[in-house]
């Protein structure tokens, strides 16, 4: 089997893990190059990485000698036009959400993956992969809880790494397109179809520097589908127990609940303050597996000529989706799709 050579573009911490992942955690697989404008994150993956090469400019590494793919885990802004450069390398891509920061550039790039079939395209949308939304996702296949109608979704990020999210504001395309991405895939996957119309409100309740960007630290969507079904989705910055992510698919005949209680594991702490059970404490610990298993899947794909489940098209309703919610957040109103 021929060792498949990727590259790493963007090396803050989830690019990081990913470039743990590629060099240490895939077999088969090597670390060819990784690229980012950051020198202090250059010199970390030196030290990490020392035999793969390092790139600031992203053009440049796409010309490194014998890639087959590369991983984009850049700012969300650049990730159309880097998917599109890289697949006109004729490289496969792995790219982190969301796919674009406008509908323009999510048309534009469903075309260019169009014109590159013979390409792997990959859209990071882990949960998908995380063993227990799969678990969940099988469970509704099967029938157990009948037809679902109602997904509730948390996402809270922890208020302890509020700062750097802070330095994040310019350039995260806010909260929905951020952070409520993930919810709205997985509403759109569990209920099997796309909204019609969009609702949310929000506010900026513990820092005002993200009113200032037209943003919000915690807001509330919900969703109406063609069909009548329903997704109310919760998105904050300000958790202070932890990282909490929780799902709940409610279907004619029962329910799902998926993390109800984000637990760091099955230890429970008998103390004077009661009994405590700790929480996960970040995205990167929550969703190691998952992460590892999406990579899994970018390669499997590439090496049997298949394509992924995920579509870029998942990419585009996902973003439209987010950018109405933005929308009807700072215009008050009821946003239809």
């Amino acid at each position: 089997m021929r060792t498949l050579r990727l590259a790493v573009a963007g090396l803050g911490r989830l690019g990081f893990r990913h470039a743990e992942n590629v060099a240490f955690r895939l077999p088969g697989v090597e670390l060819a190059a990784v690229c980012s404008l950051n020198p202090q994150e250059l010199e970390r993956a030196a030290q990490a990485f020392p035999t793969a090469a390092r790139y600031a400019d992203f053009d440049q590494m796409l010309r490194h000698d014998g890639l087959d793919g590369v991983v984009i885990c850049t700012p969300s802004s650049l990730h159309v036009a880097q998917i599109e450069a890289a697949l006109r390398a004729g490289l496969h891509v792995f790219s982190e959400k969301p796919l674009g920061v406008t509908a323009e550039e999510c048309q534009h790039a469903e075309r260019v993956v169009a014109e590159h079939p013979n390409q792997v395209f990959l859209l990071g949308f882990m949960r998908r992969f995380d063993p227990h939304y799969l678990y969940a996702k099988r469970l509704i296949e099967e029938g157990r809880i009948g037809k679902p109608f109602l997904v509730r979704s948390y996402s809270l990020d922890p208020i302890a790494s509020l700062e750097s999210v802070l330095r994040y504001i310019p350039h995260s395309g806010g909260l929905f397109l951020d952070m409520a991405v993930h919810d709205i895939d997985l509403a759109n996957w569990y209920l099997g179809g796309s909204p019609v119309s969009a609702y949310a409100v929000g506010g900026s309740f513990s820092s005002p520097e993200f009113a200032r960007y037209g943003d919000a630290d915690n807001a509330c969507l919900v969703l109406q589908y063609g069909g009548g079904e329903m997704a109310f989705i919760y998105a904050g910055r300000t958790a202070a127990h932890g990282y909490h992510i929780e799902t709940e698919i409610v279907g004619t005949q029962g329910m799902l609940r998926v993390s109800s209680v984000p637990q760091k594991n099955l230890v429970q702490i008998f103390e004077g303050r009661g009994v405590l059970q700790e929480c996960v404490g970040g995205f990167l610990e929550r969703f190691e597996a998952a992460y590892l298993h999406e990579l899994h899947e970018f390669v499997r794909c590439v090496r049997s000529g298949c394509q992924p489940e995920i579509t870029v098209h998942d990419g585009t309703l996902a973003t439209r989706v987010a950018l109405a919610a933005t929308a009807s957040f700072k215009e008050r109103r009821l946003v239809e799709l």
